[in-house]
């Protein structure tokens, strides 16, 4: 309940006084797929997507796996899809998005947003 009021006042946030902030973004991962006997398992693209707000991190924020020139994407959970079915998604370490890594993962309290820390590639 808590959850589906946070994220209707996010959305409208997003669609209104942060819509020029608000950016459409694409996320993926390899993973295995099905083995197939004598051949193994052949890797398989995960893809979704979904709108969120680029931004920076504030020093508070900051800890050993989220650095100062970290990105920082926050977006609606109920928003970011798999390509495949639009089932809900949920980012993992080591995805990529917007051509950076995902170096952390996190929720708020209410499980209505995702927190990314994304890093260029080198950092």
């Amino acid at each position: 309940m808590i959850r589906d009021k946070v994220q209707s006042k996010v959305a409208k946030a997003f669609d209104t006084k942060l819509a020029d902030a608000v950016t459409p973004f694409t996320g993926e991962r390899e993973e295995s797929g099905e083995y197939v006997p004598g051949q193994g398992t052949n890797p398989v693209t995960v893809r979704y997507s979904g709108r969120g707000v680029f931004g920076s991190f504030k020093a508070e924020e900051l800890a050993p796996h989220i650095e100062a020139t970290d990105t920082k994407l926050t977006a609606l959970q109920n928003e970011v899809t798999l390509d495949s079915d639009g089932s809900p998604a949920t980012p993992q370490v080591d995805d990529i998005i917007a051509g950076q890594t995902v170096k952390s993962v996190r929720q708020d309290p209410a499980s209505a947003t995702w927190t990314l820390a994304l890093r260029k590639s080198g950092g």
